[in-house]
C-alpha cells in the first residue's frame, strides 16, 4: 500500500495524497447539506478526492450557523470529533508486548487447533477400535459437532471479548480443553466420545480460539495479516507433532495413556496462553451477546461470509478423511497413512505464515483469491485422479502415493490461508473495536458448514461403495464457489484492475 496509513479500519488508502485535516471537526459540505445563511465566513476546507483542472484541491464554501440555528451541525461536529479520535488511535505494530501476545496466541492455537488438526488420527483409530461397529458418517458426527462448536460458540464469545477482555474466556477454555483430552482415554461408548470430545472439547477450543485471534488485532494493523499468520501456524505445528506422537504412543502405551500424555502437553501450552494473551484498546461494555445480522446488508461482508462458509465446508474433509483414504487405498501402509496427516500439516504450517506475510504486501483479498484457487486446483488435479485410480481392480501404487503426497503438501500449504487470512479479511470490513462482533457473526454462519461437512463426506463414501472420489468432487466444488465469492468481493471493492492492492 502507498500513501499515509492512518485510522483503525484496514483497507484501501487514498493514492492522491489529499486527506482531511487532522484538526478539523467540521464535516465536509456536500450539495445536500443545508447551511443557514450568514455574512461571517469560516475557513474553507478541501473536499476529499476532488481536484481542479490544474491538479489543485477544490474548496467548498460554507458559513457559520447563527446562534439560534438548529443544533444539528454542532452534533455533527461532535460526531466528527469522535471519529477523528478513533482514527487517531495508534497501533504499536509489534513491540515486546505485541509479540508476547502473538506468542501467547501461537501457544493457544498449538493447543486448540493442534487438537483440531489431529481429528483425522482419532477418526482413523476409533473407526477400527472403540467405534468399529459404527459407520463413517456416524463417527463423523462426533468430529463435526466438535468443529461446529469451535466456531459457533463465537456467538457469545466475540461480544463478551469486546466487553470484558480475554482473561476469563481463555481460562475457562483451558480448563475445558485439557479436561476433554484427559478424559478421552476413559471413553468406551459412542455417547462418551460425543460428550467428552464433541461437546466439551468443542466449547474449550472456541473459548481459546476466538480471543487468541482477536487479541492480535489490538496490537497490529498494517502487519496484522503477518502476525495472525504466525499465530495461526501454531495449529499446524500441533497438527504435525500430535499425530506423529499419537501414532508412536498408541501401540506402546495404549489409547488411554497416549491421550493423557497429550493432555499434559496441552496443560503446559494453556498456562502460557493465559499468561501472555491480553488486549490494549478500550473495551466496549454493554454490547449484546447476539450476532448483528444487520451487517449482512453490506454485500461485500455477506459475500466474504459466503466465501469463508464454503472454505470451511471443504477444509475439514481432507483433514478428517485423508488418513482413512490412505489406509483404505491399499497403496500405503497404515503407518504411512498416519504420517500423511503430519505431512499435510507441515505444509499448512508454512501456508499459514507465508500468505499472511504476502498479504501485507499484495493485499489480503488478492492473496486469498490466489490461495483458494490453489486449493481448488490441487484437489481436482491431484486428489481426484488418485481417488479414481484406487477404485480400479489394478492400479499403480507408486502413482497413487505420488499424487497423494503431492496433494497433502500443496493443499496443506494453500489451505493454511483458510485459517490465517479469514480473520484479517473479515477485519478489513469493520472498525477494530467491532472486530469481535463481525468475526463472531461471520463464524456463527460458517459453523453450520463445519457441522454438516464431515457427515456429508461420510455419507458420500458409503454412497460411492467405499470410494473417495465423491468426497473429492464435493471438496473441489466447495473451493470453486469460495473462489467465486472472494473474487466478487474484490471486484466490488476495487474493480477489475489486478494491480490494485486490496
Amino acid at each position: 500500500m502507498s500513501g499515509p496509513y492512518k485510522g483503525s479500519k484496514p483497507g484501501l488508502v487514498p493514492h492522491n495524497g489529499i486527506e482531511k485535516s487532522q484538526n478539523s471537526t467540521t464535516p465536509p459540505v456536500t450539495a445536500s447539506t443545508k447551511i443557514p445563511a450568514t455574512s461571517e465566513k469560516q475557513p474553507e476546507w478541501p473536499r476529499d478526492h476532488q481536484l481542479d483542472s490544474n491538479g489543485s484541491p477544490t474548496y467548498p464554501k460554507f458559513e457559520e450557523p447563527s446562534p439560534g440555528a438548529s443544533p444539528s451541525l454542532a452534533s455533527d461536529k461532535s460526531n466528527a470529533a469522535d471519529d477523528e479520535t478513533k482514527e487517531a488511535v495508534p497501533y504499536p505494530e509489534g513491540g515486546l508486548q505485541g509479540w508476547l501476545v502473538v506468542l501467547g496466541s501461537f501457544c493457544g492455537m498449538l493447543a486448540a487447533f493442534g487438537l483440531m488438526n489431529s481429528v483425522g488420527t482419532f477418526q482413523a483409530y476409533l473407526s477400527t477400535h472403540q467405534l468399529a461397529a459404527y459407520s463413517e458418517s456416524q463417527i463423523g458426527w462426533i468430529f463435526s459437532v466438535y468443529v461446529f462448536l469451535s466456531f459457533f460458540c463465537g456467538i457469545q464469545i466475540g461480544p463478551v471479548f469486546d466487553a470484558k477482555g480475554p482473561r476469563l474466556l481463555v481460562l475457562a477454555g483451558s480448563v475445558l480443553l485439557v479436561a476433554s483430552v484427559l478424559l478421552l482415554g476413559s471413553c468406551t461408548q459412542y455417547w462418551h466420545f460425543m460428550l467428552v470430545f464433541g461437546l466439551v472439547g468443542g466449547c474449550g477450543t472456541s473459548l481459546i480460539f476466538t480471543p487468541a485471534i482477536s487479541s492480535i488485532g489490538h496490537f497490529f494493523l498494517v502487519t496484522r495479516a503477518n502476525a495472525t499468520g504466525i499465530a495461526a501456524a501454531g495449529g499446524s505445528v500441533g497438527g504435525v507433532i500430535f499425530p506423529l506422537m499419537l501414532q508412536s504412543l498408541f501401540p506402546k502405551v495404549g489409547f488411554g495413556w497416549a491421550t493423557r500424555i497429550m493432555g499434559s502437553i496441552l496443560l503446559f501450552l494453556c498456562v502460557l496462553t493465559n499468561l501472555l494473551i491480553r488486549t490494549r484498546l478500550p473495551r466496549k461494555p454493554g454490547g449484546s451477546v447476539l450476532p448483528d445480522f444487520k451487517i449482512f446488508r453490506d454485500p461485500a461482508f455477506a459475500l466474504t461470509t459466503v466465501g469463508v462458509f464454503f472454505l470451511e465446508w471443504g477444509l475439514f474433509i481432507p483433514i478428517t478423511y485423508l488418513t482413512s483414504y490412505a489406509s483404505s487405498s491399499g497403496a500405503m501402509t497404515p503407518t504411512f497413512a498416519y504420517q500423511l496427516i503430519a505431512i499435510f500439516n507441515a505444509g499448512s504450517s508454512f501456508g499459514r505464515w507465508a500468505p499472511g506475510w504476502l498479504a501485507d504486501r499484495l493485499g489480503r483479498f488478492n492473496t486469498m483469491v490466489l490461495t483458494v484457487a490453489m486449493c481448488a486446483a490441487s484437489t481436482l488435479a491431484l486428489w481426484l485422479p488418485a481417488a479414481v485410480i484406487t477404485v480400479r481392480p489394478v492400479f499403480s501404487s507408486t502413482t497413487v502415493v505420488g499424487l497423494t503426497i503431492a496433494y497433502a503438501i500443496l493443499f496443506g500449504f494453500a489451505s493454511g490461508s483458510n485459517i490465517s487470512l479469514t480473520p484479517v479479511c473479515v477485519g478489513q470490513m469493520c472498525e477494530t473495536e467491532e472486530y469481535g462482533r463481525y468475526y463472531a457473526t461471520c463464524y456463527t454462519i460458517v459453523s453450520f458448514g463445519t457441522l454438516t461437512g464431515i457427515p456429508i463426506a461420510g455419507a458420500l463414501i458409503a454412497a460411492c461403495g467405499g470410494g473417495y472420489w465423491g468426497v473429492v468432487v464435493f471438496t473441489g466444488l466447495c473451493y470453486v464457489v469460495a473462489l467465486a465469492a472472494f473474487s466478487t468481493v474484490r471486484v466490488l471493492k476495487v474493480g477489475w484492475d489486478l494491480r490494485v492492492v486490496y
